[in-house]
């Protein structure tokens, strides 16, 4: 991916507008929540994980979700897996990661992902999904007051 880098001022040079153009426009979006979600075999937007933001053309944007706690439960017979996704509003998969535990294994551990590239110009929804392969024990994301689930868009500069 090509980025259109500044170059280095000196004094007396004059700013453009393409230079200012140039720099990353910072956050567009951002969620958070405190409430705990239990996870499913089907894939679904995970509680409070929806953005909406209108993107640019020729813009690379850092789409960051970050999960404090997944929880997989003890008593399982076999192996899981806790998949985390982002999408945009039609379920395009965007960036995953996957958690998997084993028989009669307990995993509570935190996932980050986080995509970087263009998105089409204009009104964009980004999601944050979970889903599980086994629901045997409940297994959870966990959330609280002093540790949300966030999803955050950020534009960090032309393509």
């Amino acid at each position: 991916m090509a980025i259109s880098t500044n170059d280095d001022f000196t004094a007396g040079q004059i700013l453009t507008a393409q230079e200012c153009n140039n720099w990353p426009r910072g956050v567009m979006a951002t969620a958070s929540s405190t409430t705990n979600y239990v996870l499913t075999t089907s894939t679904v937007i995970a509680t409070g994980m929806t953005v909406t933001f209108t993107a640019v053309a020729n813009r690379n944007y850092r789409i960051t979700y970050y999960e404090p706690q997944i929880t997989t439960p003890s008593i399982l017979s076999g192996s899981t897996d806790t998949t985390i996704r982002v999408t945009n509003a039609a379920g395009t998969q965007l960036q995953k990661s996957v958690f998997q535990t084993g028989a009669a294994s307990q995993i509570a551990g935190t996932t980050t992902n986080t995509y970087v590239g263009t998105l089409t110009a204009g009104s964009i929804t980004i999601v944050g999904c979970a889903v599980t392969s086994s629901t045997t024990g409940a297994p959870q994301l966990t959330r609280g007051a002093t540790f949300p689930a966030q999803l955050t868009v950020e534009d960090i500069g032309t393509a």
